[in-house]
């Protein structure tokens, strides 16, 4: 998604751009994939953020409206721990708090307030999330400084100040848990998905996630811009601490101007010749190598039988390592995705990288076989058909991952601390873009870095 958004900004400008995919289709993670007649969304990603969709669409000269047809979910999701009460979460504020009313009386106003204030630390830091690194001048002039004491603080400590019920506080930290983390380490801007969900709401695009990088890269074709598929890069080279080409593992050479990488941790750590790699401290190389990173975790793609009823995505959270699971049924969506009588579907559960490294093949195999034998999502259906999966080792080679992983974890300190830098510090003529750079990791984050990559690069070879 980066690399797309980025190639049409620059195409835009003027400039000559080449497009190095190692896979035979654009889209990373967000493309589709098609399986005995049905289309799924490949990757994990579930929902897309609009307005920063629609902020990466607009630098790029695009209406999103006329690209892509966004429907608003009105039944968003459920979680349910083992055998504890489920809650729902709709875009209707109101029915989401007297739901909760009912079954914790007094929850209801507790969870109005804690929305209406996560609308305030929202609107305070959204314009932070369009700019590549906002310092003390940008949030003196959004107000977001009004926001730091809420920055410093983790998701845990933020739900907890909302005095809700145990069960709600995990139903509304359940980005966090999808993502294989725990609330104590998570950041707390994830605290402000439900304030979200119940104002700007939660959209899923007609036809799939897919359709988003589909309809850049369509757009990046009119614009002539070099697409070469299946040119895997082997390196980067570097002269006198400036990138100067790219080397392909079929020999290939490309001579470039600057040079854009969409890799992630993987651009400093796998991908640069000796001359660039002696350009980086050894201290940072190896606060890199240290951080954690999000696995994909395991994934099995059904079709299913019998009416699929709301919500859109269905949660499961075990009292266990790895205890998260993830039922989406696109059908709820847009109907039309069904025929004779069957319906695709994903069922996800989140997987530790520590735990699928050290696990190797047969570990990750026998997690995925533990979640297809659970009976809660089964009994959704009349029947059910498992007609692919995938273990994090398959989404690496499938998707040519950096160790089978998809970015660093988001952790609060991570967050803190500051992404990777849109232009290298260390190699001149060097840029980085996707979700490493950008403090979310939702397809509209990845568009967004892009086009704020694209911006660093034009400023530089205008000066």
């Amino acid at each position: 998604m980066g690399g797309l958004t980025a190639a049409i900004r620059l195409a835009r400008a003027g400039c000559s751009v080449t497009v190095l995919e190692a896979r035979d289709k654009p889209g990373g993670l967000a493309s589709s994939i098609d399986v005995e007649g049905f289309r799924f969304d490949a990757g994990p990603y579930v929902l897309l953020d609009r307005p920063g969709l629609k902020w990466a669409f607009q630098q790029l000269e695009l209406q999103l409206e006329d690209k892509l047809q966004l429907n608003r979910i009105p039944d968003v999701y459920q979680v349910q721990r083992d055998d504890d009460a489920e809650v729902q979460v709709f875009d209707s504020l109101e029915r989401t708090a007297n739901g909760l009313e009912n079954r914790w009386p007094g929850c209801g106003d507790r969870y109005r307030r804690f929305i209406h204030r996560m609308q305030k630390t929202y609107s305070r830091l959204q314009p932070l999330q369009w700019m590549p690194r906002p310092g003390v001048a940008a949030a003196m002039r959004t107000g977001a400084w009004r926001e730091i004491p809420f920055i410093l603080r983790s998701l845990q400590s933020v739900l907890g100040s909302a005095k809700l019920p145990k069960t709600v506080a995990n139903a509304l930290g359940i980005w966090t848990h999808v993502a294989g983390q725990t609330m104590a380490e998570a950041p707390s801007p994830l605290a402000m998905v439900p304030a979200v969900i119940h104002t700007i709401g939660a959209y899923y695009p007609a036809g799939g996630i897919g359709t988003v990088p589909a309809a850049l890269f369509d757009t990046a074709n009119s614009l002539e811009v070099d697409f070469r598929f299946s040119s895997r890069v082997k390196q980067i080279r570097c002269r006198n601490r400036h990138a100067v080409g790219v080397e392909t593992e079929a020999g290939d050479y490309h001579p470039a101007d600057a040079i854009i990488s969409n890799v992630g941790l993987g651009t400093y750590l796998r991908l640069l010749d000796d001359n660039g790699l002696a350009a980086i401290p050894d201290r940072v190389r190896d606060g890199l190598a240290k951080l954690p990173l999000q696995s994909p975790g395991v994934c099995a793609y059904l079709a299913v039988k019998g009416p699929t009823k709301p919500p859109y995505l269905r949660f499961r959270l075990h009292d266990e390592p790895d205890g998260c699971r993830l039922l989406i049924t696109p059908s709820v969506m847009d109907p039309a995705v069904a025929h004779d009588g069957w319906a695709p579907a994903r069922l996800l559960a989140p997987m530790r990288h520590d735990r699928a490294e050290s696990g190797g093949e047969a570990g990750q195999q026998a997690f995925l076989q533990q979640v297809l034998a659970e009976d809660w999502w089964r009994q959704e259906f009349d029947d059910v058909r498992v007609l692919a999966t995938r273990i994090p080792m398959q989404w690496g080679s499938t998707f040519h991952l950096f160790r089978d992983s998809m970015n660093p974890v988001m952790t609060g300190e991570f967050m803190r601390a500051g992404r990777l830098a849109h232009r290298s510090p260390w190699v001149r003529r060097f840029y980085l873009t996707g979700s490493a750079t950008h403090p979310g990791q939702w397809v509209s984050f990845c568009a967004v870095s892009g086009v704020l990559t694209a911006n660093r690069l034009l400023k530089d070879l205008g000066s």
